[in-house]
């Protein structure tokens, strides 16, 4: 019998992989499954985009190994755009890492920084890398609540000085997955004077930075100051250009995290793909106009819900960045329970929120991603299904 390394025991798939089955059951059954759940856009790359990889493509000299690091030119991009964007100054050499996807360096950074037994401080509801990565350095962790009452930001009074004392790491994402909220700079300066004073590093997951809507523009940790003593951020070209499949993604800020993340990379694998690493420069460097479209597809997909659904009696928040609606269960059930009644009665398949933490009962996560009629589509059957409950909702 295979016996798994204890480093396994906290690590679970398991409402993922129960909703992914049972939306395959619906599908194979003949059922019209449309798909809100998982997180993957179904637009496509910008032309020019596309372009630039498929010259890279074509040039025989671009399929040998490519450095960890990636190249001085993707480098350079990145700080480029960081400074246009949020008037960020990085050094491409030592304060940019190129990484195979955001959720890469999420899994590798508590390798670098946390020993045994230290304490990482994770959202609650949370992305799971957020603590998957931690559990495998074998941390503990403090979860940090995210409540409507505290605008979706966790409490640092309620951060006990024990706690603190112990903590390595402490990892934040806004525009948050799930819950689509924000964070203000006035938070961001708590969090920078909180970590100079315990000796904390912050990761801060920026991946929805260009999903925003209603002329809102999300705060970068790193322009706050002080932010680049104490804390790196993430972000990725997945959600910005609709290039998730490409797993082209880079950390930013303190050099020497970076750099401890750059040595354990290079013990681990090499680095991109070098047409996808021309594709991503291309991206970053040319016409920024699709990014501002994916933006307002974005805004009309989250009005068709938001409007949707409070003309059926169904309030939800209608939020200001990302690619999600958090939903609270308009239902006496859990929601799992919710969840699979949604998918059996109405064919509209969601993430249940506990999927993402304790703090995630009792509602849901709706993913942007399927064309305005079928959000319209998705609207009508479950204001069907709803009106057959008779004023359970």
């Amino acid at each position: 019998m295979i016996q798994q390394a204890e480093r396994m025991m906290g690590l679970t798939a398991a409402v993922f992989s129960q909703v992914a089955q049972l939306q395959k059951e619906a599908i194979d059954a003949g059922q019209d499954v449309i798909q809100l759940s998982i997180g993957s856009p179904d637009l496509a790359p910008a032309t020019h985009i596309v372009e630039a990889l498929k010259r890279a493509a074509d040039c025989e000299n671009n399929y040998g190994y490519t450095l960890s690091k990636g190249k001085p030119e993707l480098l350079s991009a990145i700080a480029d755009w960081y400074q246009q964007k949020f008037d960020v100054k990085l050094e491409a050499d030592t304060e940019v890492l190129s990484l195979i996807g955001s959720q890469e360096g999420l899994a590798h950074i508590s390798l670098c920084l946390v020993n045994p037994g230290d304490v990482v401080l994770v959202p609650d509801p949370g992305y799971p890398i957020f603590s998957a990565g931690p559990l495998i350095a074998g941390a503990k962790l403090h979860r940090m609540p995210l409540l409507a009452k505290n605008n979706y930001l966790p409490n640092l009074k309620d951060i006990s000085e024990e706690v603190l004392k112990k903590t390595k790491l402490m990892i934040l994402n806004y525009p948050n997955n799930p819950l689509a909220a924000t964070a203000t700079r006035e938070f961001f300066e708590e969090v920078i004077a909180l970590a100079k004073r315990y000796h904390f590093v912050v990761c801060h997951d920026f991946a929805y930075s260009e999903l925003a809507f209603d002329g809102y523009r999300p705060e970068s940790f790193l322009s706050i100051p002080g932010a680049k003593e104490v804390g790196v951020e993430f972000n990725s070209l997945s959600k910005t250009y609709n290039m998730c499949g490409c797993r082209v993604a880079y950390i930013v800020g303190n050099a020497e995290v970076i750099g401890l993340l750059e040595r354990l990379k290079s013990n681990f694998d090499y680095g991109i793909f070098a047409p996808l690493q021309f594709a991503a420069i291309a991206a970053l460097k040319g016409p920024q106009d699709c990014v501002k479209e994916t933006a307002a597809i974005y805004q009309r997909r989250r009005d068709i819900i938001v409007d949707g659904f409070t003309d059926i009696g169904w309030y939800v928040e209608r939020p200001k960045a990302s690619m999600y609606i958090w939903a609270k269960v308009p239902t006496k059930q859990t929601s799992l329970e919710f969840t699979k009644d949604l998918l059996a009665h109405t064919g509209v398949a969601v993430i249940p929120g506990n999927a993402f933490g304790d703090c995630g009962e009792g509602f849901i996560r709706i993913a942007l991603v399927q064309p305005e009629a079928r959000l319209v589509e998705a609207v009508k059957r479950i204001k069907q299904w709803l009106g057959d409950l008779n004023g359970r909702i």
